[in-house]
């Protein structure tokens, strides 16, 4: 049986779902594809996100030959015919560019991938590759030069997911419109979030769950549990969730380990995925610890990576370690309140040019419009020197947003600015 998510693929651009960011009507990414100007690119982003589903609906607005193969499965052989293919497309009677998806691209070596340079120079081929990894640093510096854009894919939010839910359940082609489903909206609501912005997830369980329905009954949310094999027990109290992790973050800012962790299982129990914890866990480590404990944000975010990777149950020991080193470890929130009083500034008063001599000089003619003109180099100075770096007005009312307190290593960063003040005078 074709799984739900296959079934519901969108067959155009206007029943696409998410990537609002780069997808949206009169969008550049849009008319291009309308225009029938779209060259190649690169769809980077986590699975489930739509960037197969896209590639294919660009290839049918096109009216181009599409072939779609898999990195992890096609080898130089098979990618040396294919392009065989697409040169006699296009030097041939069709005169036709073959429009390649490359799924998993990053699994490709270095030969493999630099075996599309010649066929995307000479437009026998445009190419869209898609990967989960980093394009930056998993695809060649050759390929990335010669692809028009790169496109981040992010994870659906949970109105998206719910409206590729309904739209399954109501489409009478492709979905179960003709059976006519009852279900709880709290249902749909929990399968939406516990999908983790992953739409095929989210469509594959559905569509679990109404194979082995009794037509008579009602989806409820304890089958939702039941399909993702996930308890979902804050979901019973409606803003639970959100206490549990108000707790949690104020028994971290109170240095209470006990209860951080207490706060933290409870979680964990009730079902909270790993990328809700993570996310809040990561912003404590800036927020709350900051410069007493600089860092604490790698440690946390190489905690949050080890359990993305383990998944759960073990998951929670790597969480459980970024929640005890977070409620231990010394606290300030000056970096924090530092940029919170900046942004304030910005919007609430006029504030001054960048002073000339800090401007950027490196091009034709900036030296001439006095820019850039008595910088002076901290290093040509010992690694310090004194001079003007806030606008004029800020500069000259002593303005001060970074206020650093005497705890863990932001003591050692608070003598070092106290040193220079007392040398060389406020703002220096």
């Amino acid at each position: 049986m074709i799984p739900l998510s296959t079934r519901m693929r969108p067959d155009n651009l206007e029943d696409f779902v998410g990537q609002e960011h780069f997808m949206y009507k009169g969008s550049l990414l849009y008319n291009a594809i309308k225009n029938k100007t779209f060259d190649s690119a690169i769809f980077f982003g986590p699975s489930g996100t739509g960037k197969t589903t896209l590639a294919r609906i660009i290839a049918k607005e096109m009216d181009s030959s599409f072939t779609e193969i898999n990195a992890s499965t096609t080898g130089t052989k098979e990618l040396k015919e294919l392009l065989e293919s697409a040169k006699m497309r296009f030097y041939g009677l069709e005169s036709r560019t073959t429009y390649v998806y490359i799924d998993e691209f990053h699994r490709w070596n270095k030969l493999q991938q630099d075996s599309l340079l010649k066929a995307l120079e000479e437009g026998v081929i445009k190419f869209i590759g898609s990967t989960t990894e980093n394009p930056y640093f998993s695809i060649n510096n050759a390929i990335l030069s010669r692809v028009r854009n790169i496109y981040e894919f992010k994870r659906l939010d949970n109105g998206n997911i719910k409206k590729m839910l309904l739209r399954a359940l109501n489409d009478t082609e492709k979905g179960f419109g003709n059976l006519h489903i009852q279900y709880d909206e709290e249902a749909l609501d929990i399968l939406a979030n516990l999908a983790g912005g992953d739409g095929r997830v989210s469509l594959d369980t559905l569509g679990f769950i109404v194979d082995n329905l009794d037509l008579t009954e009602t989806m409820t949310k304890e089958m939702v549990a039941e399909a993702m094999q996930r308890k979902i027990g804050f979901y019973d109290k409606g803003d639970d969730r959100y206490n549990l992790l108000s707790a949690l973050q104020k028994s971290v800012r109170g240095s209470d380990p006990d209860a951080a962790i207490h706060y933290f299982a409870r979680l964990v129990d009730g079902g909270a995925d790993i990328q809700m914890l993570g996310r809040r866990l990561m912003v404590m480590a800036s927020e709350d610890i900051g410069m007493a404990y600089p860092s604490a944000i790698s440690i946390v975010t190489s905690c949050v990576q080890a359990a993305l990777m383990v998944g759960y149950p073990e998951a929670s020991i790597n969480l459980a370690q970024a929640v005890i080193l977070l409620a231990s470890a010394p606290k300030s929130n000056a970096a924090f309140m530092a940029y919170q009083k900046a942004k304030e500034d910005l919007r609430s008063r006029k504030i001054d040019d960048v002073p000339d001599h800090l401007k950027d000089s490196h091009y034709k003619g900036a030296k001439e419009m006095g820019l850039g003109r008595d910088y002076k180099y901290p290093h040509a100075y010992g690694g310090y020197v004194q001079q003007q770096y806030l606008p004029d007005n800020l500069y000259q009312e002593k303005v001060k947003y970074y206020e650093p307190t005497a705890n863990g290593s932001e003591g050692s960063f608070k003598k070092f600015l106290e040193s220079l003040e007392e040398k060389y005078g406020r703002n220096h």
